[in-house]
């Protein structure tokens, strides 16, 4: 059979339109789930709708990484879907065209979906990452004192409590600022001022509050003693703990997601010990290789699916691809989950998903071909278990 035949050209362009529409439709949903972070951005550090709108462009990469195998799979479920229901396939069965032949235009839509995937992953999420990093600490150095709500206790810096009873923005001045600092272990020190400034360090990357004609109360818990210290001039350095604790590296240093591939492949055979951080590159590595063959996995398995289920509608096999998928995702997961055992290795964690994922589409792939109904196995199974059951009451009667 040609791969150009018509009938291939025709499952192919099928195939294009609910995959667009799932595109959009699970970025869409992906991107919800960052909505709080821009929310916070914007209401604590006003930041423009243009860079609102570039912050959203930039994660769409990360998410794009499981969204184009997903929406392989739903392009391909509901092709078949469409075709088994209007009895297509019944007629191109009849017209000697089995199962097998339909693959070729299933089998270069997973592969276009799968290098579009590898693309996202290898070049796409870096690129996106350092960006949104590079954006969102912009964001934080030119509109700190943005995020300072007046009269409102300020938890944002690590193990700091700040409150500010007014912020000129005029002048980018704090006044009647009170500050709880905790970053040592015996001593509890609480400064009162009038007046502070608050500005950035942009070679030292450090955030820093100069109070003027204040006091400090230091609590000694060791020497349980109390000292009171007055000053004009008093330094506070801050560190930002929650609002970009996600997307800042350690010590100024790339994290695995913002590691391209051989950045990757380098800092693991430069490794000296395989800690924590060895593990989540090494993690990393194969995800950027496991996930979009995945598109081939989910592709191959929606194929028996969407040709078993007759009488279904179309949010039925929607629902249905969704579970498979989530199964496939449940068992990554598990290799998220012990990505720093040496029992339980990236290689394996990373893959386990479609071995077993491809291993079910294969399999209900070949007894769909044979004209084998899957769901009739379970049917048979119960009743077998049935016949079994009334063949033992009749013995014992």
């Amino acid at each position: 059979m040609k791969i150009n035949s018509i009938i291939n050209r025709y499952l192919f362009k099928e195939m294009i339109p609910p995959f667009v529409i799932n595109m959009v439709f699970f970025t869409f949903l992906f991107l919800m789930a960052k909505i709080l972070f821009i929310t916070n951005l914007v209401v604590n550090h006003n930041i423009g709708l243009s860079r609102v709108i570039l912050m959203l462009f930039l994660f769409i990469p990360y998410f794009l990484v499981f969204v184009i195998p997903m929406s392989v799979m739903m392009a391909v479920l509901l092709t078949f879907l469409r075709l088994s229901s209007d009895n297509e396939l019944i007629a191109l069965k009849t017209g000697g065209i089995s199962l097998y032949g339909l693959l070729p235009p299933v089998i270069i839509f997973c592969l276009i979906g799968c290098v579009l995937t590898l693309t996202m992953s290898v070049y796409g999420m870096p690129l996106g990452k350092a960006s949104i990093k590079r954006l969102t600490m912009e964001v934080a150095t030119s509109n700190i004192e943005l995020g300072l709500k007046e009269r409102t206790f300020n938890d944002s810096f690590k193990d700091i409590m700040l409150y500010v009873n007014e912020v000129d923005m005029k002048k980018g001045e704090l006044r009647d600022v009170f500050v709880e600092d905790k970053r040592s272990e015996s001593i509890v020190s609480t400064v009162v001022a009038p007046r502070g400034i608050l500005f950035f360090e942009k070679e030292k990357l450090l955030f820093r509050l100069r109070l003027f004609d204040g006091r400090i109360n230091r609590v000694s818990v060791k020497n349980r003693s109390v000292n009171l210290i007055g000053f004009e001039t008093y330094d506070i350095n801050l560190d930002l703990k929650s609002a970009f604790s996600d997307i800042k590296g350690k010590g100024g240093i790339k994290d695995e997601k913002e590691m391209s591939f051989p950045e990757l492949r380098d800092y693991l055979k430069e490794a000296e010990n395989k800690n924590s951080q060895y593990y989540k590159a090494l993690v990393e590595l194969h995800q950027k290789i496991s996930i979009p063959f995945a598109c081939f996995v989910l592709g191959i398995l929606a194929v028996p699916l969407g040709a078993q289920l007759k009488s279904a509608r179309r949010s039925f096999g929607l629902g249905l691809g969704l579970i498979f998928f989530l199964f496939y995702y449940l068992l990554l997961s598990v290799g998220y989950v012990f990505k720093n055992s040496e029992w339980y290795p990236p290689f394996i964690g990373m893959w386990v998903p479609n071995i077993v994922t491809g291993g079910i589409g294969l399999f209900l792939l070949v007894r769909t071909a044979c004209e084998r109904p899957v769901f009739s196995m379970v049917a048979d199974f119960f009743n077998l278990k049935s016949d079994i059951l009334k063949r033992k009451g009749t013995l014992k009667e």
